[in-house]
């Protein structure tokens, strides 16, 4: 999903429990997660080579391939868009959709800033700084949108196709890909909460007014 939180693979209760076979392939992505981020803190992301993060992680580095088609997607991949998609469906059929949207963020900002704040801040500002990633995030973020659009024409009977539907998703794409770089740029001060819930706001009601 999204730029607000740490890539660790979600669970839910009410899913039947993985089998071996899949929590040997979390734990293996999680491992070279771990070893990417440990490593870009220590000596910088563009310093940190794929054999570096394999060694650390103790996997080949055709493993971390195969798990992550590029380095920047170890820092980006996270597995929130179906728990995303979910969420929405969840929520009551009148409710506006900008009411579900801003539940949905609210929650999904709460579920990865709780399980590691430091990752979503590193996160973040690697998005900010490194021109690699803010690219491959964009590309990644589109994936995201186009979810949110089928979301969001189910929630409106509108054409998840349609002009004014693809418009307002990746409005709400764009606008956290900003929220996150204003949040890094402005070294993690402000609740990320809370500038999501501004951004929304922008989304919805339009620029607040300016100067007389």
């Amino acid at each position: 999903m999204t730029t607000m939180t740490a890539a660790r693979t979600p669970h839910s209760a009410d899913r039947p429990p993985l089998g071996l076979r899949e929590r040997k392939k979390i734990k293996t992505r999680e491992a070279i997660r771990s070893a990417t981020y440990a490593l870009v803190r220590e000596q910088g992301y563009d310093a940190t080579t794929i054999e570096q993060i394999a060694e650390r992680a103790e996997v080949s580095p055709s493993t971390v391939f195969r798990y992550f088609p590029a380095k920047e997607d170890i820092v980006l991949t996270d597995e929130y868009d179906p728990v995303m998609a979910e969420e929405l469906a969840a929520r009551p059929a009148d409710e506006p959709w900008p009411v579900s949207v801003r539940h949905v963020m609210r929650k999904a900002i709460g579920a990865g800033t709780q399980e590691s704040a430091e990752v979503t801040r590193l996160r973040s500002r690697l998005m900010a700084e490194v021109p690699a990633v803010r690219s491959r995030m964009m590309e990644s973020m589109s994936a995201t949108g186009r979810l949110l659009g089928r979301a969001i024409a189910e929630r409106t009977g509108l054409d998840a196709d349609g002009l004014e539907v693809r418009v307002v998703a990746m409005s709400l794409i764009g606008g956290l890909m900003e929220v996150s770089r204003y949040w890094a740029e402005h070294g993690h001060e402000d609740d990320l909460a809370g500038l999501v819930d501004r951004a929304l706001d922008v989304l919805e009601h339009g620029l607040p007014a300016g100067k007389p």
